[in-house]
C-alpha cells in the first residue's frame, strides 16, 4: 500500500469508508446471530447458558478477528491486494518449486468456490432479518414480511448496473451511525443487568462444552455467525489499506458488537421469552419503526458489499483462467473498482429470491448460513501459514505458532457448521462443490484446448523457409494477431496467407499474459522481439486485478518503436469451434459442460475492447 493512503491524515476517512464497504455483513450480524445460538441448539435461556454463549462470541470475535485476521492475515497481502485467489495467486508463486504447488491452487479454487456460494446467502438472510422486524414494532399488523423482502432484494439488484459512486458516500456515516445505535442499545441494557459482564470470563465458556459435549457443537455454530463478514476484512483490504481496517474494527466495530451482544444478553436475563427477536425487543418500543428503516439500510449497505465483491472476485477468476470470459461493465468512469458483471448479477438475484421464499425466515435461514464461509475462512489459514514460512526470524515462527493455534478455532468452526448440514447446510456446501467442479472443469478443457493448439502450431523457423519458398502478395497496412502462446505462429495468421494469399506490410504476433500479481509495473509490461523483417511479437503482461485493454497496449508499444494507425490496422481473431471427438482428455460430462461454458464466453473482441469495424474473426474446428 502506497504511503499516502496509510498516512495518519487518511486513515480516519478511509475507516469512515471502510465501515460502508468492509464491516457491513459482521456489523448486521446482531440481527440475528443471538437468536441462533439458542434457537437452533435448543438450549434453555438460563443465566449460565446466556453467559457462556456471550463468551463463546466475545473469544471469537478476539481469536477470529482481532488475532487472525486483524493481526496476521492483512499482513499476507500481495502486493496490496487481499482475498483468497489473490493470497493463492502469490502463494502459488512463491510455492512455484514445491510440490505442494498444485494443492496450494486447489485450496485456493475451493476458498473461491466457497465464498461464490455465501454470495446469495448473505443479502438474503440479513434484508430478511431487518425487515422481520416490522413483526416487533408492530405485532398486532399481519405485515407481510416476504413480499417486503422481495421488493427490497429486487430492489438492490436492479441498481447494480448504474452504479453505487453516489449512494456509496452516505455508506460510511450511515454505518457509523448503525455502530452508534448498537452500543447504545448495549449499554442500555448492561447498566440494568451488569452480572452480564461476567462473561468476559473465558471459563464461562468452557462451562457449555463441559455440559453440552458435542452438542455444544450447534451452539458454536449459532456463535459463528458473529464472525461471518470477517474475510472481508482481508479480501478489501486493496481498497482501503490495513491501517483504516484495523483502527475502525480496533475503535468503532469490535467495541459496538460486544456491547450489543451483551445487551442482548443482559435483557433475556431479565426476559428469556425475548429469545424470539433479541435484538429488536432490546429496544424501547417508541425507536422500533426507526430502527427497522436503519437496519434495512444497513442490510442492504452489508448486501451491496458482498455483491461488489462477488463481481470483484469473478473478473479475478476469469482473469486467472478460472472462468470463461464474462460481460464486464465500468460503472463509474472515475473508480475502475467499481464493476457490474451481469450474468452474476441476475444469477445472485434468483439465488437470493429463491432462499428467501424457500427457507421464509432468517432464523430458518440461519441454518444454511455458516458452512462455506467457515470453509473459505479456514482455508486463508493454511494458505497464510505457506506464506509464511517463506519467511526466516523469530517473529515468524511466533506467527506460524499463533496461526497454527487459530487453525484449531478454525476446525472447531467448521465442525460446528457441519452439524447444519442437514438444516439447510448441505445448500451452499453442494453449490461449492458445484462451482469448484465448475471452476476445475473450465481450467482443465482449456488447458486441453491450449495443448491441441500448440501441437497443431507451426513453428516460427518452418514459416519463415515458407514464407520465402512461397512467398504471398504483401498489402497495405497493420495486422494484429492475438496468440495465447508466444511460442509458433498463431493458427489466424496461417489460415490468413494459406486461404487469402496475403500478408500485411506490418504484421504484429500478440500475446497477453496474465501474472500472478495484481497490477505490473508499467516498465515491466511490455516486450517487443522482431521475428523478421516486417513482423514483430509483443509480450504483454497484465496483473489479474487488471483489465487487458488491447488499444492500450498498442498504443505504450508505439514507444518501443511499432507504430499503431487505428484506422490502417485490422485485428485478425481465431474463434475455435469446439466439437466432440473421439478420444478426449476430459471425461464425457466434463466436456459437455466445458462446450456449453465456451459457447457462453464472451466474444474476445468484446472482452478486448476491439472496434468492430476492424475485427476479422477466422473460425477454427477442434475436436476435444
Amino acid at each position: 500500500m502506497s504511503g499516502e493512503r496509510n498516512s495518519s491524515g487518511r486513515v480516519a476517512p478511509m475507516a469512515l469508508a471502510a465501515l460502508g464497504v468492509v464491516f457491513g455483513d459482521i456489523g448486521t450480524s446482531p440481527l440475528y446471530a443471538m437468536s441462533a445460538c439458542f434457537t437452533g441448539p435448543h438450549i434453555d435461556v438460563t443465566p449460565d447458558h446466556i453467559y457462556g454463549v456471550l463468551s463463546l462470541i466475545f473469544w471469537s470475535l478476539v481469536l477470529v478477528i482481532l488475532l487472525k485476521y486483524v493481526s496476521v492475515v492483512l499482513n499476507a497481502d500481495n502486493k496490496g491486494e487481499g482475498g483468497v485467489l489473490a493470497l493463492t495467486a502469490l502463494v502459488v508463486n512463491t510455492e512455484r518449486a514445491s510440490p505442494r504447488r498444485r494443492i496450494y491452487g486447489t485450496l485456493g479454487i475451493l476458498g473461491a468456490s466457497l465464498f461464490f456460494a455465501d454470495g446469495a446467502i448473505t443479502p438474503a438472510i440479513s434484508v430478511l432479518s431487518a425487515v422481520e422486524g416490522l413483526h416487533v414494532a408492530a405485532p398486532a399488523a399481519e405485515i407481510p414480511v416476504l413480499p417486503i423482502t422481495v421488493v427490497v432484494l429486487i430492489g438492490l439488484f436492479l441498481i447494480q448496473r448504474h452504479g453505487t459512486g453516489s449512494v456509496a458516500r452516505v455508506f460510511g456515516p450511515v454505518m457509523l451511525g448503525w455502530f452508534a445505535v448498537l452500543a447504545v442499545m448495549g449499554i442500555n441494557w448492561i447498566v440494568r443487568e451488569p452480572q452480564v459482564l461476567l462473561a468476559l470470563d473465558p471459563t464461562r465458556a468452557l462451562r457449555i462444552f463441559l455440559e453440552h459435549k458435542v452438542g455444544a457443537l450447534a451452539v458454536l455454530a449459532g456463535v459463528f455467525l458473529t464472525v461471518t463478514g470477517g474475510e472481508a476484512l482481508y479480501a478489501d483490504m486493496g481498497h482501503f489499506g490495513k491501517a483504516p481496517i484495523r483502527a475502525a474494527w480496533i475503535f468503532i466495530v469490535m467495541p459496538a458488537l460486544v456491547l450489543n451482544y451483551f445487551g442482548q444478553g443482559a435483557m433475556l436475563i431479565e426476559n428469556p421469552a425475548a429469545i424470539s427477536n433479541p435484538f429488536y425487543l432490546m429496544a424501547p418500543e417508541w425507536s422500533r419503526w426507526p430502527l427497522v428503516i436503519l437496519a434495512t439500510a444497513a442490510t442492504v449497505i452489508a448486501s451491496q458489499a458482498v455483491i461488489s465483491g462477488v463481481f470483484s472476485v469473478t473478473t479475478q477468476a476469469v482473469s486467472l483462467g478460472l472462468l470463461p470470459r464474462l460481460r464486464v461493465e465500468h460503472s463509474s468512469a472515475e473508480n475502475v473498482g467499481q464493476i457490474y458483471v451481469p450474468m452474476m448479477n441476475w444469477v445472485l438475484m434468483l439465488a437470493a429470491l429463491a432462499l428467501v421464499m424457500s427457507f421464509g425466515s432468517s432464523s430458518a435461514l440461519a441454518g444454511a448460513y455458516g458452512l462455506a464461509v467457515s470453509g473459505a475462512m479456514t482455508i486463508v489459514t493454511p494458505l497464510t501459514l505457506s506464506l509464511i514460512k517463506s519467511r526466516t526470524g523469530r517473529q515468524s515462527r511466533a506467527l506460524r505458532t499463533g496461526l497454527s493455534l487459530l487453525f484449531i478455532v478454525d476446525i472447531a468452526f467448521l465442525l460446528a457448521n457441519m452439524t447444519k448440514i442437514e438444516e439447510g447446510g448441505w445448500l451452499p456446501l453442494v453449490s461449492g462443490v458445484i462451482i469448484y467442479w465448475l471452476m476445475q472443469t473450465w481450467q482443465r478443457g482449456r488447458a486441453s484446448v491450449m495443448a491441441r493448439l500448440l501441437r497443431e502450431q507451426k513453428p516460427v523457423r518452418d514459416f519463415l523457409e515458407d514464407l520465402k519458398r512461397d512467398p504471398p502478395v504483401q498489402v497495405a497496412g497493420t495486422a494484429i494477431f492475438l496468440d495465447a502462446k508466444a511460442s509458433g505462429i498463431p493458427r489466424a495468421l496461417l489460415n490468413n496467407i494459406k486461404f487469402n494469399r496475403v500478408i500485411h506490410e506490418r504484421v504484429v504476433l500478440l500475446t497477453v499474459v496474465t501474472r500472478e500479481q495484481p497490477r505490473i509495473a508499467e516498465a515491466k509490461r511490455l516486450t517487443v522481439t522482431p521475428v523478421c523483417e516486417g513482423i514483430v511479437r509483443i509480450v504483454a503482461q497484465i496483473g489479474f486485478m487488471e483489465k487487458p485493454y488491447i488499444l492500450q497496449i498498442l498504443r505504450d508499444a508505439e514507444a518501443y518503436g511499432v507504430p499503431y494507425e487505428p484506422e490502417r490496422t485490422t485485428f485478425f481473431l481465431s474463434r475455435e469451434e469446439l466439437l466432440q471427438g473421439q478420444r478426449s482428455d476430459l471425461p464425457p460430462l466434463r466436456r459437455k459442460a466445458f462446450m456449453q461454458m465456451a459457447r457462453s464466453a464472451q466474444v474476445i473482441a468484446d472482452y478486448y475492447g476491439l472496434p468492430p469495424s476492424r475485427v476479422v474473426e477466422i473460425g477454427t474446428r477442434i475436436e476435444i
